[in-house]
């Protein structure tokens, strides 16, 4: 149900194309000021989802509002109010980082400062540089300069920082980190699954249409509870346990060892552990039904 802290709500979302039911009655809230990651599969009905609550694609049934507003019927004046930064950009190559940002400005009633974004996405010594010239990182940078411009209250993020290397995903992760924190709720699709824990405070894993799990990274599909394994070493070989109460395993083998306990490490299903396996059952349940 909708409230005032609600940015995204979605109750019984469905569409099909022919057979196939690419959304199968989703329903989704995200609060405002919230960085919401959605996961899935290639085909799983992630950008179908992101597309209708865009305002890009036509639902065929359910209740969907976006910033208050039902997105299949868009305004100029709602169009204002969020932000896009799709998978792949293209086109003006020629024109510099300046100068698309302050053409892109002048579509808005109430754009940042051209100069303020510029530097706020970490590109003031590359604004008299042609797009083309650009890197991978930098040219996804100028991508989010131009989502941003508007004063968005809500951003999609699509694939954010597909070939990108190990250094420029981190920049760009702390570039996300202080929009959220400057208040602007986030809707991020990823197939990285660090990126989703690193950034989301919640996520939902989409499954052939469906949401099948949605929870914070730490506590998704029941992770936080999970079995941890202790493994150490002991006479030159090694040893691992799985147990419910890793605490009280480690305090037994600190007395054990009168202190430090040889190559420690405790560890519990990773994100991607948890997330392989809601999608594993998924697929293996809805094939069972339609079989």
């Amino acid at each position: 149900m909708a409230t005032s802290d609600t940015a995204i709500a979605v109750q019984n979302l469905r569409k099909t194309y022919g057979d196939t039911h690419a959304v199968d009655g989703v329903d989704l809230e995200v609060h405002r000021g919230e960085v919401f990651a959605l996961l899935g599969p290639n085909g799983a009905g992630k950008t179908t989802t992101v597309e209708i609550l865009e305002g890009y694609r036509r639902r065929d049934t359910g209740i969907v509002t976006v910033l208050g507003v039902d997105p299949g019927r868009p305004t100029a004046a709602w169009r204002s109010r969020i932000g896009i930064v799709l998978q792949t950009t293209g086109g003006h190559d020629e024109l510099t980082v300046e100068e698309l940002v302050r053409h892109f400005a002048r579509y808005y009633p109430d754009a940042r400062d051209p100069d303020d974004v510029i530097r706020a996405v970490g590109l003031d010594g590359k604004r008299r540089t042609r797009a083309r010239h650009l890197s991978g990182g930098q040219r996804r940078r100028l991508d989010v300069a131009l989502g941003i411009l508007g004063r968005p209250e809500l951003l999609f993020l699509d694939e954010p920082t597909t070939g990108f290397d190990p250094e420029a995903r981190h920049e760009f992760w702390d570039l996300i980190v202080s929009l959220a924190d400057g208040g602007t709720t986030i809707v991020l699709t990823t197939h990285y699954l660090d990126e989703a824990e690193h950034l989301a405070d919640r996520v939902g894993v989409i499954a052939d249409g469906r949401i099948v799990a949605m929870d914070t990274p730490q506590r998704l599909g029941g992770r936080a509870d999970s079995e941890a394994t202790v493994a150490w070493t002991e006479n030159g070989e090694g040893h691992a346990i799985v147990t419910a109460e890793p605490t009280r395993t480690v305090q037994e083998f600190a007395a054990r060892f009168s202190g430090e306990i040889p190559g420690l490490s405790i560890t519990r299903p990773s994100l991607e552990d948890v997330y392989l396996r809601l999608i594993g059952e998924a697929t293996t349940t809805n094939g069972a039904q339609r079989s």
